[in-house]
């Protein structure tokens, strides 16, 4: 189950609210790592807000892209949402992309006043705002959209984002993977959630999904919050469970022996085992 996609590393920044995310994100761009990710928890008095610091990351780094890791949908409105994405994009330079989280502990979530909704309500609330998303990046004018949970009424939209910015899930249940294959253009898992053998089923129902859509699969990126893991074992993640994006703890020294040591061996060995496949 390998899609051929680039191998690329990232790093899983803590939101902490000290000078060490900013400079732990500095140290990835220095070490040529290519995504930095940030949780999104509002609620936690010990954090900083995701969308602030990841603007502050991209304002100190140079060619990183930054992403949330994920989005806490419940308590950010889609367009408002969108519109924060695209301007980051343009003042970064096209280095951002949007991880989107259908949400989870409602509790926290309603003491910052937000919805508490069941899981079917939350994947019908995402699956609109990946739609109201697209809508304000399109660059139209006087959209109207009939959404139960995040209707547009007349909404103009812009500025552009840079790029084509890509939208990334966190996603484990069956119905959430299948709006991936559906909708989104990326999986964002974590390792504390899902084994191995959860990924490959993970990326058959994505698989399937994006199939029946009339989508090509192997435009879906596939990334995974690793935390700290050897060569041989990322390697298979690559070509025999579909991953092809690894995001590792924020320990600098970790991190340096990581970007110096092992990744280079991961992309030599998937380079060598793709090209044996197609002598």
């Amino acid at each position: 189950m390998d899609y051929r996609q680039p191998v690329r590393f990232g790093v899983f920044v803590t939101p902490e609210a000290t000078e060490r995310p900013l400079q732990m994100a500095a140290l990835a761009d220095e070490l040529g790592y290519e995504v930095v990710g940030v949780q999104d928890h509002p609620y936690q008095r010990r954090f900083f807000d995701t969308w602030t610091l990841l603007t502050a990351i991209a304002m100190r780094t140079e060619h990183i892209t930054v992403f949330p890791d994920v989005a806490n949908l419940p308590l950010r409105p889609p367009a408002v949402l969108a519109k924060a994405a695209a301007t980051l994009d343009l003042l970064s330079g096209g280095r951002v992309e949007l991880g989107l989280g259908a949400g989870g502990f409602w509790e926290a979530i309603k003491a910052y006043g937000g919805p508490v909704r069941t899981p079917g309500e939350s994947v019908s609330a995402l699956e609109e705002a990946i739609q109201v998303i697209r809508l304000i990046w399109s660059g139209q004018h006087g959209i109207r959209f009939e959404g139960k949970f995040y209707p547009l009424a007349g909404a103009h939209s812009g500025p552009m984002p840079a790029h084509p910015m890509g939208i990334w899930l966190g996603a484990y249940k069956p119905r959430m993977l299948s709006v991936v294959g559906r909708l989104a253009d990326g999986w964002v898992p974590s390792l504390g959630y899902f084994k191995p053998a959860d990924l490959l089923e993970g990326n058959q129902r994505i698989d399937e999904a994006a199939t029946k859509a009339g989508r090509d699969p192997r435009s879906i990126r596939r990334l995974l919050n690793a935390g700290y893991l050897d060569a041989e074992t990322l390697v298979s993640l690559v070509v025999d469970y579909g991953m092809d994006t690894f995001l590792v703890s924020d320990d600098p020294d970790e991190m340096r022996t990581f970007a110096t040591e092992v990744a280079p061996k991961v992309r030599e060995e998937v380079e060598s085992r793709r090209s044996r496949s197609t002598d």
